[in-house]
């Protein structure tokens, strides 16, 4: 496989950016989960339901657009208005507290109220004269016309309900035209308003949670970012890792030009682990697979660093950002106990890529060109019951579903030099390492 023209025509999504679209979907994520839990949300919700109801709105309706002239409220206030200022009632109420009516009245109670009727005694005595020309005054008719009758019986009922508190409440709210405003639905709208604007809730709300499913899945069980400057203080041993722990484990192969070096020449800074294949001399132990360990002298030293006594994990997602110099051999992989399975996630051999599944004395895999390995790339395994499938940053690279591990396996880096590769130094850097279940 070439990944020339993919890289070229942007197929593979350059790594910076990836970062940055996965940073920024992980922090998106975190948020969407924040605020929906969030005491925010849950009133914006609430709120939500009551202002968009059928019934919200239409009283909203009739309290914006209800004429004051339309209300019971000026119906009864118009017409005790129009009562209480009309000439004749306030005539009559002015007669109703005139001396000369109670007069008249205590008179009426009298033997000589029926004198009125006798012209002659009326026309002779000054008290009945005065009596008759009250009787037949404006005045009186007016009283007569009015007491006890249903106008004033009605003036009085409305006269007593305009003056209760409640009434004049409800009178003062009808015909302030801003009436709306007043209420405490507006209240409520507002707070739905303001809730609706809130920067979180306007993101929860244009946000498409699907897009998160991927990530929710996903739970980190392993991550390095290389902020230790010791092994000791690290998740990783240097030298291989054997199921006896009779076995040497800090050795190097007589079939390579490289000693590995005891830790020696892995190093940590400004956050980036560096695995350095340097030409220097060295007399080592190495395995000689006739002659078993024997003493040989390397012109260049390496090393191997895994985490088989620290971490260790059966499926998941394995992924780790990675550059590389130099025409030399430089690998991540998962290893077991045993010599096989083995699971190249990323093995450089100076000039192309291999990635694959060794197990049950098969490879099953493909080399890749075209991809320039001196610059940063994020190269992940995803490990399933069913398959293996290989992603060199947004790009799947290759699948398989044969003879998948069903072991749990550790994570390793090393770099080596073949006895027939021309010898060189160079180094692998990794930025991060991150594993997740899934």
């Amino acid at each position: 496989m070439n990944l020339f023209w993919k890289t070229l025509f942007g197929a593979i999504t350059p790594t910076a950016k990836l970062e940055k679209n996965e940073a920024d979907l992980v922090k998106a994520m975190h948020r969407y989960a924040e605020v929906e839990k969030s005491v925010e949300l849950a009133e914006y919700k609430k709120l939500y339901h009551l202002v968009k109801a059928a019934e919200f709105q239409e009283n909203k309706k009739i309290l914006q657009n209800r004429k004051y002239k339309d209300t019971e409220e000026y119906r009864i206030s118009n017409k005790y208005k129009k009562l209480h200022h009309s000439p004749d009632i306030l005539l009559y109420y002015k007669v109703l507290e005139s001396d000369d009516l109670l007069q008249y009245l205590n008179f009426k109670t009298t033997p000589e109220y029926e004198l009125l009727g006798d012209k002659k005694k009326v026309k002779a005595t000054e008290s009945l004269k005065k009596m008759k020309a009250y009787e037949k005054s404006k005045a009186f008719k007016t009283y007569t016309r009015f007491h006890n009758s249903f106008i004033i019986k009605e003036y009085e009922d409305l006269k007593t309900k305009v003056t209760k508190p409640e009434f004049k409440k409800s009178n003062e709210f009808w015909a302030n035209e801003k009436r709306w405003h007043s209420t405490p639905e507006f209240v409520i709208q507002e707070r739905f308003y303001e809730l609706a604007k809130n920067s979180d809730i306007v993101f929860y709300e244009n946000e498409k949670p699907e897009r998160f499913e991927k990530y929710r899945k996903l739970k980190l069980t392993f991550q390095d970012e290389f902020e230790w400057n010791t092994l000791d203080k690290s998740h990783w041993n240097f030298g291989f890792h054997y199921k006896s722990a009779n076995l040497i484990e800090d050795h190097s192969f007589a079939n390579e030009k490289q000693a590995n070096n005891s830790g020696k020449n892995v190093s940590v800074e400004e956050g980036i682990l560096k695995l350095e294949t340097k030409r220097e001399k060295v007399k080592t132990r190495a395995w000689h697979e006739k002659k078993g360990f024997i003493q040989k002298e390397f012109h260049y030293t390496s090393d191997v660093l895994q985490t088989a006594e620290k971490f260790r994990q059966k499926y998941g997602i394995i992924r780790a950002k990675i550059r590389c110099t130099g025409n030399i051999n430089h690998t991540f992989w998962l290893g077991a106990d045993d010599k096989l399975p083995n699971v190249k996630i990323f093995h450089f051999d100076g000039k192309k890529i291999n990635i694959g599944n060794a197990n049950k004395n098969i490879f099953d895999g493909i080399k890749i060109a075209g991809l320039n390995t001196s610059q940063y790339y994020i190269y992940s395994l995803i490990w399933t019951k069913k398959e293996l499938i290989w992603q060199i940053n947004n790009l799947e690279v290759y699948r398989t579903a044969s003879n998948i591990p069903e072991k749990e396996m550790y994570l390793a880096f090393n770099s080596f030099i073949k006895e027939k590769q021309r010898g060189t130094t160079g180094h692998i850097e990794v930025d991060w390492v991150r594993v997740y279940t899934n």
